[in-house]
């Protein structure tokens, strides 16, 4: 039988409790043994002109050409008449989302709505967090689908995604690590299809282009969520995101302080709906 991971949240009463004990021994880490990730940092411009022009076009040209499960044919047909208005809905806006800051806003209209549906306790969070901030030294190894978030593990503890996997809940939160833009659409899809009448929310984390690239695929099938921008080593260009696609991706990519308190705060958000 498979032992069930205990959670490093789960051992404090005291969310805030919790957060401070694992910054204290992170903080040791990183001055005894950083990681590279910490020592390395170059922020890249945002998304290329170029590469800007018929963007949404582009996405779907990509998703179509590399989709070699056929994914997005086969949830698609078992709504072909539901899924075809709301991408049109969705193409007819400027914008495909909302936004504010770090935070790129799907299907609502500011955190504070966000804040709320993660109270609703009939609904599903997703909470994924891409490859690609990983760092160099992961045990799990970066271009996969794998993390061990082990607290015990200096690696891990210095990690923000590992700190955010500690944090969540295990009810109705479904987390991620997404090496590929159609293995978070596959997920995204059977969430929906499997849990008929439930509000499907995300939290995600990406770079700009990829979280303006899929918006309106999000929006065909009427999830609400958050994309969070990533910054430092991020695509910037069609190449260098089918390069990183392919698992090419030799710089990291972080999430800025102020943002990854934040998401933290959107977590904790979701762990009241346990205790509740």
């Amino acid at each position: 039988m498979e032992t069930k991971q205990i959670k490093f949240w789960d051992k404090y009463n005291n969310p805030d409790e919790a957060n401070s004990a694992w910054d204290i021994e992170s903080d040791e880490l990183k001055k005894k043994t950083p990681l590279k990730t910490g020592r390395m940092r170059f922020d890249l411009p945002g998304i290329r002109s170029g590469t800007r022009k018929n963007l949404r076009f582009k996405a779907m040209t990509y998703l179509m050409k590399h989709d070699e499960k056929r994914v997005f044919p086969k949830y698609f047909l078992k709504r072909p008449i539901t899924y075809s208005i709301s991408m049109i809905q969705s193409y007819l806006k400027k914008k495909a989302y909302e936004r504010d800051g770090d935070f790129f806003l799907y299907g609502i209209k500011s955190n504070d709505e966000f804040k709320d549906l993660l109270h609703d306790q009939d609904s599903i969070l997703a909470v994924g967090f891409s490859y690609c901030h990983k760092p160099f030294e992961c045990p799990s190894e970066r271009f996969t689908e794998d993390c061990i978030h082990d607290a015990e593990n200096p690696v891990c503890r210095q990690c923000f995604i590992g700190k955010c996997m500690n944090s969540l809940p295990d009810e109705r939160t479904v987390p991620m690590v997404i090496p590929t833009v159609h293995y978070i659409g596959e997920k995204m899809f059977e969430l929906t299809h499997q849990n008929p009448g439930k509000k499907i929310l995300f939290i995600i984390t990406a770079c700009e282009l990829t979280l303006e690239m899929f918006a309106d695929w999000g929006n065909m099938i009427k999830l609400k969520g958050i994309g969070v921008r990533l910054d430092g080593m991020i695509c910037n260009t069609m190449k260098a995101f089918e390069a990183s696609e392919e698992g090419v991706k030799p710089g990291l990519t972080v999430v800025l302080d102020d943002t990854e308190q934040k998401v933290l705060d959107l977590l904790m958000q979701r762990r009241k709906t346990e205790n509740s």
